[in-house]
């Protein structure tokens, strides 16, 4: 296995690891692992090289890296009984044995469950590289956390741990071996007013030395007023430091019918990078990315390249009119943008809980400038129903799913369908295209594997009995899927 890169201080990243969510932060959903397992059972121990039990709810999507696996989830089977009660975690676990390694431990916002909605865990996909880990916690914040938690001691500017896991108006609890280290920490909720909507949903991005990480501003607890209108939707923090270096100038907080979920994706046109960014408006923005540090105390504002609105005729102002109205309303976007080719492709439609039934997976032209959206559409793809995954591309195909309860393939180039499946769970979690094959989960804990290709070949399917929110990811020959409670590592018998 070949090293990409030597950690002075903890561990070392395989070229085979999975960092962090998509392909080199393009998004997209494809691995070139090979000998992956097509089947397994866990009931018979077919093809699982171990399990782990987590909480009663875990969104988040794990990420492998430097022999560790992180992976968010809540604190309904506490791991350390110190830690109890309500919390957000991110598990740090031996990527060979699945034994917890340190836990981050994140108590809940108290202000309204509508900040924090209880049980729901630490929803966020973590990005690691070069000894940081980066995550968004329950609370909204963008920590920085050392890969060997406190077993080295407490490194960094960050002293509080102690503070920091323990809830408001309690005695603090003293960190320990298995317990997080913060290296640093920004809280956009203090710093920038953001007023987040049900938790935070963030897969930092890394480009050069920046983060880019969305802020999760949303509707308050009526669904009928955004709070914080002139809270930014995407920040860019220095990564050594997490000081805040950017934010986006789009004022988009009046315009946001739920939350801000979608995370930002690098793309590379002509040679030029741009950070692409699906804001709560339903809108697609690409950004040119911050060159340099800005001088003391400066925060610049993000310089727009374009942007494109797949939903033109949709409302646009006094948005929360159209609460609940399932055929009429705006749209918005909870999927990641995903670039290939010069091209962006994004799912978008009416929101899964308030919104509009009607969804598309569309696809941009990102070598154009401006306001695109009257001939920025390459194509556009009607869906069942609401879609909230992120589309994978491999092959000149399009993997997508819907909460119609239907798996899409369809041409990348056109837009042409060439099969659909009907599931009986709706589809959270996002496809993965490996080794040949794609991986679907569903709501109602199916997992169904198909040929990577034109023509429709289900290879497997396996009954799990519980939620999947997670999607699927590869790494070091391994297959790892989390449903609410488990997280499984699988791999093909030698």
């Amino acid at each position: 296995m070949g090293v990409l890169v030597a950690l002075a201080t903890t561990a070392t990243l395989f070229a085979a690891d999975y960092a962090q969510f998509g392909e080199r932060f393009t998004r997209n959903m494809v691995s070139s692992e090979t000998g992956l397992p097509d089947r397994f059972d866990v009931s018979t121990g077919l093809n699982v090289k171990w399990t782990v039990a987590l909480g009663t709810e875990s969104h988040a999507t794990p990420v492998i890296a430097g022999g560790r696996v992180y992976i968010g989830t809540n604190n309904n089977a506490p791991r350390d009984p110190r830690h109890r009660g309500d919390r957000g975690v991110l598990m740090c676990l031996d990527e060979q044995t699945g034994g917890l390694a340190w836990q981050l431990v994140v108590p809940k916002i108290t202000t309204s469950r509508f900040w924090d909605w209880p049980n729901s865990g630490l929803c966020s996909t973590a990005t690691v590289d070069a000894g940081e880990v980066f995550v968004v916690s329950n609370r909204g914040e963008v920590l920085c956390l050392d890969p060997a938690g406190l077993s080295n001691g407490n490194q960094g500017a960050f002293q509080a741990e102690a503070r920091h896991q323990s809830p408001a108006g309690e005695p603090p609890i003293a960190p320990g071996p298995t317990d997080a280290d913060i290296l640093w920490q920004f809280d956009p909720i203090q710093a920038l007013g953001v007023r987040q909507h049900d938790s935070a949903h963030g897969a930092p991005l890394l480009y050069q030395q920046f983060l880019y990480v969305n802020t999760s501003n949303g509707v308050d607890d009526s669904h009928r007023h955004i709070d914080s209108p002139d809270a930014p939707s995407l920040i860019v923090l220095d990564r050594k430091t997490g000081r805040l270096v950017a934010t986006d100038a789009e004022h988009i907080g009046p315009r946001i019918f739920h939350c801000t979920w979608s995370s930002p994706a690098l793309a590379e046109v002509a040679g030029r990078a741009q950070i692409i960014f699906c804001g709560g408006d339903g809108i697609v923005y690409a950004f040119e990315p911050v060159a340099a540090m800005p001088s003391s105390g400066e925060v610049k504002r993000l310089k727009k390249l374009w942007q494109f609105d797949p939903d033109p005729t949709a409302p646009k102002e006094l948005v929360h009119r159209y609460n609940s109205n399932r055929k009429e309303s705006p749209s918005n976007i909870m999927g990641m943008p995903v670039v290939h080719r010069n091209r962006v492709y994004v799912t978008v439609g009416g929101d899964l809980w308030w919104g509009k039934n009607q969804a598309w997976l569309k696809c941009i032209d990102a070598t154009r400038t401006g306001d695109i959206t009257g001939g920025g559409e390459v194509w556009s793809y009607p869906l069942e129903r609401h879609a909230i995954v992120t589309p994978a591309i491999a092959g000149g195909l399009v993997f997508v799913a819907d909460t119609g309860r239907r798996l899409h393939c369809v041409d990348a180039e056109t837009g042409r369908p060439y099969w659909t499946h009907d599931v009986k769970g709706d589809v959270w979690a996002s496809p993965l295209v490996a080794d040949g094959r794609v991986y679907f989960a569903t709501r109602r804990g199916e997992v169904l594997v198909f040929a990577a290709r034109r023509e429709k070949q289900l290879i497997s399917q396996t009954e799990l009995g519980e939620p999947i929110s997670a999607t699927p990811v590869a790494a070091n020959g391994v297959l790892y899927l989390s449903t609410m409670s488990h997280l499984y590592a699988l791999q093909a018998a030698k």
